[in-house]
């Protein structure tokens, strides 16, 4: 096996200067410099895709410190359309935060412009109990809010 260190989860946004505004400012992302801007003939090798154009940023995940995880939010150029959001698409299908309050944080991040998938529910996992539901960022990827008590 090999030695590894999980080091972030890449998110493809339309906008991703909005959309990192979004994850700052609902869920307590902080950004982690430099933004990046990458072209070139290495950025076509890496990505198989000719002509690409690749911006955006890291944003430090929440709750882990300065050496924590981040949510590596990149704009694509060109640009493919957005897939409808669905809780069971194969492949990777939401990141989770968890919350003091499911309800708040759900209120808080409609009112930023995200959409709900399904509703809020509590149910038992072994001797604890949690409070989720699913709902999406304002570009559509889906978001899980959990409270464990």
């Amino acid at each position: 096996m090999a030695l590894a260190k999980y080091v972030h989860t890449n998110l493809i946004a339309s906008d991703w200067k909005k959309l990192s505004e979004f994850y700052i400012n609902i869920f307590g992302c902080i950004p982690v410099p430099p933004e990046r801007n990458l072209i070139g003939p290495a950025i076509d090798a890496a990505t198989g895709i000719n002509h690409a154009h690749i911006t955006g940023m890291h944003l430090r995940l929440p709750g882990w410190g300065e050496n924590g995880p981040t949510l590596e939010l990149f704009s694509y150029s060109p640009e493919m359309s957005h897939l409808p959001p669905a809780v069971n698409r194969p492949g990777y299908g939401h990141i989770a935060f968890q919350v003091e309050d499911v309800e708040t944080a759900q209120n808080l991040t409609l009112a930023a412009g995200g959409k709900m998938v399904g509703d809020v529910v509590k149910v038992p996992v072994g001797e604890k109990f949690v409070t989720f539901c699913y709902l999406t960022d304002p570009e559509g990827n889906v978001i899980e809010l959990q409270s464990w008590s």
